[in-house]
């Protein structure tokens, strides 16, 4: 299936978890069940492939944002993405491990690490960084606002408490105004 299939079935896990009715995924992508069903026969073959597609998504923006003239800027940007990936997925990954152990192929956190730790580095070489920050404290941060903020109704908590870790990993903390 294509990614804008994936975009549907993510659309509908993302509504009512990983348990979401395969068939009304097949609806939203355009497809009947059967073609549904043929390209992933059990429910963990789809969810691995929307969560892989998503990390994708996820590490190609961190490579783009590696090029960008802020360090600062492009850790801010994408841990603003990241936050909102483990927001919308935070189910999929636990349901892939608790259903089926050792199935997939994916190492999700290796991947976001890998992605954080290029971005940290880069704006703690430029300085503007704590040395003493790990990419992944900053993912466990980022993962514990997901998971704390995840049926809150302030919707800008999550943002506020990201504002606060991305004032805490610079070297001289900023102010905002």
């Amino acid at each position: 299936m294509n990614r804008e299939r994936l975009a549907a079935a993510q659309e509908v896990f993302a509504e009512d978890g990983p348990g979401a009715s395969l068939n009304e995924i097949a609806r939203r992508a355009g497809v009947g069940p059967g073609t549904l069903y043929r390209h992933f026969p059990k429910r963990q073959a789809l969810l691995t492939a929307v969560l892989r597609d998503r990390i994708q998504v996820l590490c190609e923006r961190a490579e783009r944002l590696r090029t960008a003239d802020s360090a600062d800027e492009a850790l801010s940007q994408w841990l603003g993405a990241f936050l909102a990936h483990a927001r919308a997925n935070q189910g999929m990954g636990s349901a892939l491990m608790v259903d089926e152990p050792g199935v997939q192929d994916l190492d999700c956190h290796r991947l976001i690490l890998d992605a954080a730790a290029g971005l940290l580095t880069r704006a703690q070489r430029q300085g503007t960084a704590r040395t003493d920050l790990t990419a992944d404290d900053l993912v466990q941060l980022v993962i514990g606002i997901a998971l704390s903020t995840a049926r809150n109704e302030d919707a800008e908590q999550a943002r506020r408490l990201l504002a606060l870790v991305l004032d805490a990993t610079h070297e001289e903390p900023r102010r905002s105004a």
